[in-house]
């Protein structure tokens, strides 16, 4: 356990802060163990202020997840589903995602026609973004992937399309025949047209804690493979950290401390790195883990500051407002968070409800702006990159530095 520090002993750690340099994993340790949340929001907004400004960013995007089948079983999803018989899969003909409330074999695939029509919906409304992401589909060959790529290419041909976690990407390798490096998938998706990697299925980088929660998931040398391969490739990845299950503070700043590392070697190549950092707060409805609390509003405040704290070579924070619900995202704007990702409309990954939660989860641009201003920040809209969309007369192009 860690012992309760003293608001007192975070002198030093200030010190450092203002100071600019770089604190050590023992003193995020030592950020987790006190209880001074105010201080460490405070030196978080340090940090916040010196990379970014009073600059707050959304964008205008859509998430799409075409299936939840998926090959794995880690405790902490709810999403996955195990694969139907041929024939039993849901096919959804129409623009509404599936309400996954019902019986845990309630599995559904989309076609490509179905991802297409989605994102051209999305790209028609304004979006500059499609996120996607789905399970391990234990059928679906390599070209499925290719095609969605090309197919909403071809449809958007402004969109970002960012699509695929590290874990997808090596389940590509595996179901290609011969079998394809993650470099070789990589550069094909990106021919096909992909943009951009999201960060997720990095779960907790501690052997400890992938045994016992994703024993049967890739670890942390896989999604390290990915993220700097693609990195190598120019194409920009963000991270992310699963916290407030079964790891232990110390875990999470050892991820962080990964994560940095990592930062510093792909900076160093000078071709792309990682955009942002996202937290994202474990909810147990619905998972094998139910049982569990899930980490409180203190615990997601205190990590999303610490996060800003200890990554000083990434340049955005992001609390995704999904996971850890809209206000408490917009309190996190005072506590080193500078990102609340974007309107989202749909997402079907985690729901705070449960089992009874609806797959429809939106923002409108007007309810981002407002939950901004209020928190003393200028809202941004940005594309992927974080480069400022400027619209006007219901188009929209990219601006200059805001």
């Amino acid at each position: 356990m860690v012992a309760t520090q003293t608001a007192s002993s975070l002198a030093d750690i200030a010190a450092r802060v203002e100071a600019g340099a770089r604190l050590t994993f023992d003193e995020g340790v030592r950020l987790y163990a006190s209880r001074d949340i105010h201080e460490i929001g405070r030196l978080a907004n340090i940090v916040r202020r010196r990379l970014n400004g009073d600059r707050a960013y959304f964008n205008i995007n859509r998430h799409i997840n075409y299936s939840n089948f998926c090959v794995l079983r880690c405790k902490f999803c709810s999403f996955y589903r195990p694969y139907a018989k041929a024939g039993q899969a849901s096919k959804v003909a129409d623009l509404r995602l599936p309400q996954i409330g019902a019986p845990r074999d309630d599995g559904y695939e989309l076609s490509l026609d179905d991802i297409t029509a989605r994102a051209r919906e999305a790209y028609d409304a304004g979006a500059t973004e499609v996120h996607i992401v789905g399970g391990l589909h234990p059928t679906l060959p390599f070209d499925f992937y290719l095609d969605m790529c090309r197919q909403i290419r071809a449809a958007c041909p402004r969109i970002c399309i960012k699509a695929f976690t590290a874990i997808e990407i090596i389940h590509f390798t595996r179901i290609t025949r011969p079998r394809l490096s993650i470099r070789r998938v990589l550069e094909q998706l990106r021919d096909a047209g992909l943009d951009t990697l999201p960060g997720g299925g990095a779960e907790i980088f501690d052997d400890r804690v992938h045994d016992e929660v994703y024993q049967s998931k890739v670890g942390e040398q896989g999604w390290f493979d990915v993220h700097r391969t693609a990195h190598e490739l120019g194409i920009p990845t963000n991270a992310t950290m699963l916290y407030g299950h079964v790891e232990r503070p110390e875990e999470r700043i050892r991820h962080m401390v990964k994560l940095r590392e990592q930062q510093d070697a792909s900076l160093r190549t000078g071709t792309a790195a990682f955009n942002c950092f996202i937290p994202l707060s474990f909810i147990p409805d619905g998972s094998a883990l139910a049982d569990l609390p899930g980490p409180t509003g203190f615990d997601d405040l205190k990590t999303l500051a610490i996060s800003r704290l200890m990554l000083d070579n990434i340049p955005h924070i992001k609390a995704f407002w999904i996971m850890q619900s809209a206000k408490l995202a917009q309190v996190s704007l005072n506590w080193g968070v500078d990102d609340l990702d974007g309107t989202v409309v749909y997402y079907d990954i985690t729901k705070r409800e449960g089992g009874a939660g609806n797959t429809h989860q939106e923002l409108t641009v007007d309810q981002m702006r407002s939950l901004m201003r209020e928190a003393g920040c200028r809202p941004v809209e940005r594309d992927s990159l974080y480069r400022p969309v400027v619209r006007e007369n219901g188009a929209w192009r990219l601006g200059g530095a805001a």
